[in-house]
């Protein structure tokens, strides 16, 4: 439900995406935006938004899980864990009201962003 969600929201933005290693640098981006809107509804007091932008972290975070392929062995089983987990995070901060659970997943999103662009550079 949600992954063909984000994956729609990110073809209908980018449609001329030319490749799955762009579409992830994209997905990862994305969670760090739409944190950084529900961190912002929080300050502000706005549940509808909060409620709203951490949705969308939700369903992005759900989309990378499911282009994981499986048979990758250890790195797939780990980063199906971890997105497991930064969608818990995400859950917490919508019940809790708070940021420092957002700001924990942006950290982690900011990493693996940072190791996918240096993992992918062809240069």
């Amino acid at each position: 439900m949600y992954g063909n969600n984000a994956h729609s929201i990110y073809t209908q933005n980018d449609a001329g995406v030319e490749s799955p290693t762009k579409l992830i640098e994209m997905l990862y981006e994305g969670v760090l935006r739409f944190n950084a809107q529900a961190k912002k509804a929080v300050k502000d007091s706005d549940v509808e938004k909060r409620v709203y932008w951490l949705n969308r972290s939700v369903a992005v975070i759900t989309e990378l899980i499911s282009t994981l392929d499986m048979k990758e062995g250890n790195i797939s089983e780990y980063l199906e864990g971890l997105y497991n987990y930064e969608i818990h995070l995400l859950a917490e901060a919508g019940n809790k009201n708070s940021f420092a659970e957002i700001d924990e997943c942006s950290n982690v999103f900011k990493t693996l962003l940072e190791a996918w662009r240096e993992s992918t550079d062809v240069a």
